[in-house]
């Protein structure tokens, strides 16, 4: 099975593996179209003016900009995708407190669609960044740039998986699944919960990983603390799981 997760803008610096390389990612042979995105995020933080850089980030003080564009995406430490990401979502997951077994599940099979770059595994090493969520490189939409030219290896590498696909909607931009898939949709007193959705599915990976699914059946007969099932709708390739939350 494959778990398609979003990643988040909160993320913990430093790090002690190697700098990155082909071998830090999920298809190495790709890592030239990677290395493009990536020289154009550092040309743009090294030449931007403080009021883009501002909004390419996120951040207005300027102490914190100064410190981003001293980032060197291709020489600072790395550590796990899945553990440098620090936010809600992230935080309900507790990857760290996760057994080896359920780690190297997740390492494997959890795909993070980084807004820099681009698909990872949760295991692949990367540097810390900061790009806000949607924000372009001048003219340069990186999620339209992946989509393109990432999309045939990853159906190859999807193809016949019993895929969960939990991402953000930005998140679908960057490859559109064609083959069948289960979403999930938490709702509370008759509405869809926004915010806290980040929450209910880091603690639904978590889950996942101690429960590894193989297929639709295993999936449904897994119980999520306080998520109950109230309905399941299907339009074409997509199954959607909605859930109350019951407290």
């Amino acid at each position: 099975m494959k778990i398609l997760f979003s990643p988040s803008e909160a993320k913990i610096q430093g790090g002690d593996g190697a700098p990155i390389s082909p071998s830090s990612f999920l298809f190495p042979n790709l890592y030239e179209k990677r290395a493009y995105v990536l020289t154009l995020y550092m040309e743009y933080l090294r030449n931007a003016d403080l009021q883009t850089i501002q909004k390419l980030i996120g951040v207005k003080k300027e102490s914190e900009v100064k410190a981003v564009r001293k980032i060197d995406i291709f020489n600072d430490p790395t550590m796990k995708a899945v553990a440098r990401y620090t936010g809600v979502a992230y935080d309900y997951l507790k990857y760290n407190t996760l057994d080896v077994e359920a780690q190297t599940f997740l390492d494997e099979n959890m795909l993070i669609f980084s807004n820099l770059f681009g698909p990872l595994l949760a295991k692949d090493h990367i540097p810390y960044y900061k790009l806000k969520q949607g924000e372009k490189l001048g003219d340069f939409a990186i999620e339209k740039y992946y989509a393109e030219h990432f999309m045939p290896t990853l159906d190859n590498f999807l193809h016949e998986e019993f895929i969960i696909d939990l991402r953000a909607g930005f998140y679908l931009k960057f490859y559109k699944l064609k083959q069948p898939y289960i979403t999930m949709k938490f709702i509370k007193n008759g509405k869809v919960v926004s915010h806290w959705a980040k929450a209910y599915r880091g603690s639904v990976v978590r889950e996942l990983a101690k429960y590894q699914p193989q297929n639709e059946k295993m999936f449904s007969e897994i119980p999520f603390q306080n998520l109950s099932i109230v309905e399941i709708q299907k339009t074409r390739l997509k199954t959607e799981y909605i859930y109350e939350i019951t407290s």
